[in-house]
């Protein structure tokens, strides 16, 4: 029997999707105050989960998040 590798705990969320949760932000910005408000314009768990595992901690525009997104898959 193969063994696979275990499931990501958060689904895949969509960069786009998430900078919906980011307007108003002013940048650089770093992930405390991307995570808050992001939770503040009514993030769901999910994208909360996916921006607070983001290897960045400060980020000077909605590409990096974008980026730092697409290197978590």
């Amino acid at each position: 029997m193969a063994h696979r590798e275990p499931e990501q705990q958060n689904p895949s969320v969509n960069p786009i999707q998430v900078q919906k949760f980011l307007k108003g932000i002013d940048y650089p910005a770093d992930k405390n105050t991307i995570v808050e408000t992001a939770r503040k314009n009514g993030a769901d768990d999910n994208v909360i989960g996916t921006l607070d595992r983001l290897s960045m901690d400060k980020f000077n525009s909605p590409n990096d998040i974008s980026e730092a997104i697409g290197k978590l898959h």
